[in-house]
């Protein structure tokens, strides 16, 4: 007998600082081209972002990036002090999702999966949310680090096939990034427009047997072929670099149709709910069209997007989580998907079960 396997409750947080505004104002200090900062400045209009969320507190000063000043012109931080930065915040943000997810006395996790991939160091997140939650050490679970946007949906998958071996588990997800930590001194027009995407953010799901909240019916996952080297996201001396090609959009197109197919063969029905990661706007815009949607299909995905920007792997658990509290009707079907270097494309065959709270 297959055990069904629900996603009871999902809470998110996001760091106090906004600093959308402050990049915007201060990115074209990095583009020597005129044009550039020209074509910035429309790609801005047309991003779809009014606010993304930072450890980083902006500066008052229009010509200084970040009040401690760790990002200062000319100076900007190397790798080491990046990773310093994530295991000072990391952990608070982490404990913010949590505190949101107010586990009861019965809920207490058996297995904690990580998702990560703007930071590491050792001991890390796992250890820390389990002295966090008072556990005495003896608790399972991965951390899932460095794959990017598409990471939650694979640390859904973990945490799904513990559940179905495990009845009584009860598997807490915990998707921690500080996208922002790794912004780059450039002049590279492609590398300051990925940048103005990225915000930091923290999800955090109870998994378990419990049948209430959102039921996970399965997964598919894809790669396109001929497109490894669209989205990259590397090790560099002055943090990680991440390389998003323009060509995103129109691979995500041209692949989508064939693995949506697959997943929709192995659980037939037609989806109500669209539960797209927010990779940028052209992104959506390219599901829309190729899974020949409704354009109210992907409101949720905008508005995250509009209200957070792309937090990279949380960011799924975000259009979920206000999908949750939506209340639809139980047994309404949906779809997951989120992109990630490969590339990559990773989905989640879901109906609705109970209403959950939040």
């Amino acid at each position: 007998m297959d055990r069904r396997v629900f996603i009871n409750r999902i809470a998110t947080a996001v760091p106090q600082f906004d600093v959308h505004p402050k990049f915007v104002d201060y990115a074209p200090r990095l583009l020597a081209n005129p044009r550039d900062r020209k074509l910035f400045a429309r790609m801005v209009d047309r991003a779809g972002i009014a606010r993304r969320y930072s450890v980083i507190a902006p500066h008052p000063d229009p010509d200084r990036l970040d009040r401690d000043e760790l990002f200062a012109a000319g100076a900007f931080p190397g790798t080491a002090a990046r990773m310093a930065l994530y295991e000072r915040h990391a952990p608070g943000l982490a404990a913010a999702g949590l505190a949101g997810l107010a586990l009861g006395p019965d809920e207490t996790p058996t297995h904690i999966v990580v998702t990560s991939c703007t930071g590491f160091y050792a001991p890390g997140l796992d250890l820390d949310l389990q002295r966090r939650l008072g556990l005495d050490g003896n608790v399972e679970g991965p951390v899932i680090g460095f794959m990017g946007c598409n990471a939650a949906i694979n640390g859904l998958k973990t945490a799904r096939h513990i559940v179905r071996s495990d009845p009584d588990a009860k598997v807490l997800l915990v998707s921690v990034e500080l996208c922002t930590i790794h912004v780059q001194e450039t002049d590279d027009l492609d590398s300051i427009l990925s940048f103005l995407l990225f915000g930091d953010g923290c999800a955090a799901a109870l998994i378990s047997a419990a049948p209430v909240g959102l039921e996970i019916r399965g997964f598919h996952a894809a790669v396109v072929p001929d497109s490894t080297e669209h989205i990259t996201w590397r090790t560099g001396d002055r943090g990680f670099s991440m390389y998003l090609s323009g060509a995103v959009p129109s691979t995500i197109a041209r692949g989508l149709p064939d693995a949506l197919a697959a997943l929709l063969r192995q659980f037939p029905g037609d989806p109500c709910l669209w539960a797209v990661h927010p990779g940028g706007r052209s992104v959506l815009d390219a599901v829309e069209r190729a899974a020949g949607l409704d354009p109210a299909a992907l409101t949720i995905s905008r508005e995250i997007l509009h209200a957070f920007g792309n937090m990279s792997s949380p960011t799924v658990l975000f259009v979920l989580r206000r999908m949750l509290a939506e209340g639809h009707a139980p047994g309404t079907p949906g779809v997951a998907m989120a992109f990630g270097p490969g590339l990559a494309a990773e989905m989640m065959a879901f109906r609705i079960a109970e209403r959950a709270d939040g």
